[in-house]
């Protein structure tokens, strides 16, 4: 009972930190609506497990990676960057129609690759670790005594709570997807292709300081 406490708080910031629809909950929609429930969700857990790599580097205070992040902050900024473009203007250009006849032949070749386009596309924003920094410093999460066990519930809660957002979200929208109309789809595709490049140019611009406050939540 004990430690279910630590681990029902640990969900809480993994919901918190991923059910805000930044450009990676757009990615998990757009996958799930062409490639199926699966994918979506196995995309999903490639996102949850980059934020549970930033949590642990938040509750462990792993200082060597932490220098490491800052020292190449913006590197992976502008290259996060760079791969949403890229991803945006794929989806854009891609024919949903032959997306959903490629489904019928996903392979686990396939699902890695949406578990780590999604797991290196979230890693590439090192701001999540300071977010997690804050909500751990703000909220006593881990108790008066923090010891390595309760760190270890919390970031199993983390994992949990951001992995069952995405198996909602994986489901709901799987659901809806059937009902959807080639046409649908295509518009889909249009409008998420754009939003991706978008978020994509705004991660790019946010190196440079005047432009920092147009930058949206990554999650």
């Amino acid at each position: 009972m004990y430690d279910i406490v630590y681990i029902f708080r640990g969900m809480l910031i993994g919901l918190m930190v991923s059910v805000p629809l930044g450009p990676m909950g757009v990615l998990i929609i757009q996958k799930t609506l062409h490639k199926g429930a699966l994918s979506g969700f196995i995309a999903g857990m490639g996102a949850a497990c980059a934020d549970l790599f930033y949590a642990t580097v938040a509750a462990f205070g792993l200082g060597f990676v932490i220098n490491t992040i800052q020292t190449h902050e913006l590197i992976l900024q502008i290259i996060g960057g760079i791969f949403l473009i890229i991803v945006g203007l794929k989806i854009y250009f891609d024919n949903p129609l032959k997306q959903i006849k490629a489904k019928r032949r996903v392979t686990k070749k396939g699902l890695l690759g949406d578990f780590l386009s999604l797991f290196f596309l979230t890693a590439s924003n090192p701001v999540t670790v300071i977010v997690f920094m804050a909500v751990f410093a703000g909220t006593s999460v881990f108790g008066d005594a923090p010891n390595v066990v309760t760190e270890v519930m919390v970031l199993l809660g983390v994992l949990v709570g951001g992995s069952a957002w995405w198996y909602v979200l994986s489901t709901v929208v799987n659901i809806f997807r059937k009902k959807f109309k080639l046409r649908v789809l295509i518009t889909i595709n249009r409008v998420s292709g754009i939003i991706i490049t978008i978020l994509g140019g705004l991660v790019i611009l946010a190196v440079f300081e005047p432009f920092r406050s147009m930058l949206p939540s990554a999650a």
